[in-house]
């Protein structure tokens, strides 16, 4: 099989699965401390999880700390619903963003959802015409899971400034694949979306920027993420950011020949969402008139996306393809190709020629 969704999730590195074991302990270890107890076995998992959590906020901005959390959708929602103040996002943010909208509009907050441009790119003027002194929050993809394209985080963030809103950032397709700067208050990442394991994220926080909590109990993680941390998953979570960190340049140039062989692969269909402001770990494409279920079939032996992968099986358009004005029709005929750091450039040759054949028996 060949694996071309790398939005979806990314294969484990082995580096992390082999700091996780360390931490499976069984009854003959010393490894299955609780990382919260004071004794010598939950001090010696304290110390892996505060390794781990260096090791992920060095790929982040200095001067804020890094919150373990149960994945990106926890982190962004502990952002939103703990936060005070109107709510300002945009069409084609995530559904870990816009599904909060009852929650906070239930607060007695208000929650506006603003346009993007054709490109996929976040609207500016939209966002300097909506925001108030009344605004908390502005919240924003650093880059699309579905389109792949970069927004403008800079201006966004001066724009919210102006009010005094707080600016959270999705960079969860972004964190290991390219540099994290932008001056946020929050920033939220998964571990599973850059080679770590599924069931951790983190919430990076600006020093000075509060919030109040959504989960209570025991007040770990600084008094914002009551439960017991996962050693394992933290040490995961941490060895995959050391080896982003360490192997950054080298997978950012890997990714641009992939994409130039893809571009090249792929030049009779369209390109959804800008082309110049995208990670290139990202291809969404379209072919008017393409049944993508059959062709999905006729390329079992190729694991790509028709969409977001958190939206599957709905049977209803992307919501970020419709955002960019395309029909229903056409955002149905359109896949998500992801590729990234294991992906070989004789998989990527050979898929593109099974899907390119497949859809050729469609007459496209």
């Amino acid at each position: 099989m060949i694996y071309l969704d790398y939005q979806a999730t990314t294969p484990l590195a082995p580096e992390a699965r082999d700091a996780m074991l360390r931490w499976l302990g069984g009854p003959e270890s010393e490894t299955f401390g609780n990382p919260h107890s004071p004794h010598r076995m939950g001090r010696m998992a304290a110390a892996a999880v505060e390794t781990a959590r260096e090791r992920v906020a060095a790929l982040l901005p200095a001067g804020g700390k890094v919150i373990f959390t149960s994945g990106a959708t926890e982190a962004i929602n502990t952002v939103i619903l703990g936060s005070t103040g109107d709510v300002v996002t945009f069409a084609t943010e995530h559904a870990a963003v816009l599904d909060c909208r009852a929650a906070v509009e239930a607060q007695g907050r208000r929650f506006t959802v603003l346009p993007v441009a054709p490109d996929g790119r976040a609207d500016l003027a939209a966002l300097a015409a909506h925001v108030t002194p009344s605004t908390g929050l502005v919240a924003i993809m650093a880059v699309n899971n579905e389109i792949g394209v970069r927004n403008p985080l800079a201006p966004v963030v001066d724009i919210a400034r102006r009010v005094g809103a707080k600016v959270l950032v999705d960079a969860v397709q972004a964190y290991g694949r390219v540099p994290v700067e932008v001056a946020a208050d929050y920033i939220a990442i998964s571990a599973h979306k850059m080679h770590g394991p599924k069931g951790i994220g983190a919430l990076w926080v600006a020093e000075g920027a509060g919030i109040a909590p959504l989960l209570h109990g025991g007040g770990q993680e600084g008094g914002l993420r009551s439960g017991t941390l996962s050693p394992a998953l933290a040490a995961g979570f941490g060895a995959a950011a050391q080896v982003a960190a360490e192997g950054l340049s080298e997978q950012m140039f890997h990714v641009e020949h992939l994409w130039t062989m893809a571009r090249a692969a792929f030049a009779q269909w369209d390109v959804n969402g800008s082309v110049v402001d995208r990670w290139h770990g990202n291809l969404n494409i379209r072919r008017d008139g393409l049944d993508v279920a059959r062709l999905m079939s006729d390329c079992r032996q190729v694991m790509f996306s028709a969409g977001s992968a958190c939206a599957s099986g709905s049977g209803r358009p992307s919501h970020v393809l419709r955002a960019l004005g395309l029909s229903d029709q056409q955002a149905k005929s359109s896949i998500r190709l992801g590729f990234g750091r294991y992906t070989t450039a004789a998989d990527l040759e050979s898929a593109a020629a099974m899907i390119n054949a497949a859809a050729r028996e469609q007459g496209l």
